[in-house]
């Protein structure tokens, strides 16, 4: 990969991992100093350390330190790595120490080949989750294929190689928590981009504790829903209004054959079907207002 033209930069996000950087950030630098890829890590307001352990590699052509004055979340800090980004393509490489660099060679290989937009590394299936880690994932991945197609397998997956140009446009609509791994992806398969997974390999993590927790799934569940509402309203408002409308014209009829007049309830069940599918046709009309000024 080592060429005279740096075309890959690996961002690395971090909070309070100076335990793991320690051997994580040597690794990384000789791994790009001999394939010639740009290192850019971002401290978002870390605690621990972190700081000392950057200086200790002062910034270069291939590395650069960014330092939030306070935290801001594991997506802002991609955000940052991401809009100071000048290469081609950009990987997300996260700073536990569960990635193996030369895996960074594999994506690119992949994304050069198949002309893709997006490569993720796809966790082994032998990475072991947790209970709560596994039903989270379930949940998540379930949720997302209904309201937004798609096959991928390993949504929130820390390292996905990207088109620089496409990250940069989409990272505005996407959260600063750790919700941005899922989302990031979604809005590639919403835009109609080429994503694809590869298999990589996964260490487990070493030293420190996972930044995540239940809320993290919670405000995953949120985002994913509000980016089909972005993309697909009518896939969330159609069902909605069909689901009011004929229950409430199924009420309606059973009354009125009753001999009891005009349901209330019925009436009101069929007025808010109506109400919905008018909520989706606008919702529609700024999306593609939204996406048009992406």
């Amino acid at each position: 990969m080592s060429s005279d033209k740096q075309i890959l930069t690996i961002v690395i996000p971090s909070y309070n991992e100076a335990e793991n950087l320690i051997t994580v950030l040597p690794e990384i630098l000789k791994f790009s100093e001999i394939n010639n890829i740009k290192v850019i890590l971002t401290d978002d307001g870390s605690s621990d350390n972190t700081h000392e352990i950057a200086a200790k590699y002062p910034d270069k052509s291939l590395f650069r330190y960014i330092r939030h004055k306070r935290n801001r979340g594991y997506g802002a800090a991609l955000k940052t790595g991401i809009s100071e980004t000048d290469t081609e393509y950009v990987v997300t490489f996260d700073a536990d120490g569960q990635h193996n660099p030369e895996d960074v060679k594999k994506l690119l290989d992949v994304m050069t080949l198949k002309d893709a937009d997006l490569v993720i590394g796809s966790r082994h299936e032998k990475y072991k989750f947790g209970l709560f880690k596994r039903a989270g994932k379930f949940i998540i991945r379930l949720l997302s294929k209904i309201l937004i197609q798609n096959r991928i397998q390993d949504l929130n997956a820390g390292m996905k190689l990207m088109k620089t140009e496409l990250a940069k446009r989409y990272i505005k609509i996407c959260p600063d928590t750790f919700a941005f791994s899922d989302v990031i992806t979604l809005v590639f398969v919403s835009e109609k981009n080429v994503v694809l997974e590869e298999k990589i390999s996964v260490n487990i993590r070493k030293d420190g504790k996972s930044k995540v927790s239940i809320n993290t799934a919670l405000e995953t569940v949120m985002e994913i829903i509000n980016i089909a509402i972005m993309f697909n309203p009518m896939k969330i408002f159609l069902p909605v209004s069909l689901l009011f409308t004929i229950f409430g014209i199924f009420w309606s009829l059973y009354i009125v054959m009753k001999g009891k007049g005009i349901s209330v309830g019925g009436s009101l069940l069929i007025v808010l079907g109506i109400l919905s599918f008018l909520i989706g046709l606008m919702a529609e009309q700024l999306s593609n207002i939204k996406k048009r000024m992406m």
